[in-house]
């Protein structure tokens, strides 16, 4: 069971669905890549998680700039153009006869190598390409009681030492933040920038409410997150103030709200962080709010 924000229920239907593996669809036991792949020997690639509602991937152009986006400044060749991974994703998802309450990760790796070596030269065939499909839902509870976080010491890097923007496969710090914060007792970690204001989570986006404004990092040290970009929109469209800024752990634990951003889980409020109860330590009345734009946002972008 995952915990934090990508809490969800097993879904026994799980055990059967068929993923794709370079456009064959297999069942999950036989679901492999060579030992030899970029992916596995490196973590050269990159990914997307999607998710399917009402039949149709949500903001899936939005996903697909990212990833080509990111693809291009990995120097890396997918092999495919928008439409026909498009075409690829729908044929997983009808083979499996999936429609809602879906959540999707596309991965894509520079492919296979002659030899365990970084060297993209070395690389000797197409990229891989596996979509992996799961009935995932994300717990009702997290929406309602939050997560708590804890600020780590792990830095979010700047451009030049590993750019944020690029959703790669290479996530170790990532996964240090998260195992930091895991053994203070907490879901989920609060990461700060190289001078020392808040980023942004370790797997999701980060906003703090403060007097009725709505405050998240600048962005130039985390991913450019698509959900972030919907609630910084719907923000703007309701007439909720919303400032993307550089502020500190003091700005936070001082706030009145909090709440965090992902594909998975949408708007999940934060009760937590370091110890401090945020506000009332409940989900406040804007994050509700916000959960409430975000849903009707789905549904308009869903729509059969």
């Amino acid at each position: 069971m995952a915990k934090g924000t990508h809490e969800y229920v097993d879904d026994p239907r799980n055990a059967e669905i068929l993923i794709s593996v370079n456009g064959e669809l297999v069942p999950r036991a036989r679901a492999v890549v060579s030992v030899f792949d970029s992916g596995f020997v490196l973590g050269d690639g990159v990914w997307e998680g999607l998710r399917l509602h009402n039949g149709k991937v949500a903001f899936l152009d939005a996903h697909l700039d990212r990833l080509y986006e990111g693809a291009k400044a990995l120097d890396l060749d997918i092999g495919l153009d928008r439409a026909a991974l498009t075409a690829r994703i729908d044929e997983v998802v009808a083979a499996n006869g999936m429609r809602d309450g879906v959540h999707i990760r596309l991965m894509i790796s520079r492919g296979v190598k002659a030899t365990p070596y970084q060297d993209p030269r070395v690389t000797i065939g197409p990229a891989t390409i596996v979509i992996i499909p799961e009935h995932k839902t994300a717990s009702p509870e997290v929406a309602r009681r939050g997560v708590r976080l804890f600020t780590v010491h792990v830095r979010r890097p700047a451009p030049d030492i590993q750019d944020q923007k690029i959703n790669s496969h290479s996530k170790l710090n990532c996964i240090l933040a998260c195992i930091q914060a895991t053994k203070a007792g907490a879901d989920e970690a609060l990461m700060l920038d190289q001078r020392g204001f808040v980023a942004t989570c370790n797997s999701t986006h980060f906003f703090i409410v403060r007097r009725g404004e709505v405050w998240t990092s600048g962005g130039g040290y985390c991913l450019g997150g698509i959900t972030r970009g919907n609630v910084i929109r719907l923000c703007r469209e309701n007439d909720i103030p919303v400032f993307e800024r550089d502020f500190s752990l003091t700005d936070v634990y001082g706030a009145d709200e909090s709440f965090v951003t992902g594909t998975f889980a949408g708007v999940a409020p934060v009760s937590e962080i370091d110890g401090r109860v945020i506000g009332s330590g409940e989900r406040g009345p804007l994050t509700e709010r916000l959960q409430g734009l975000y849903r009707a946002l789905i549904e308009r972008e869903c729509t059969a």
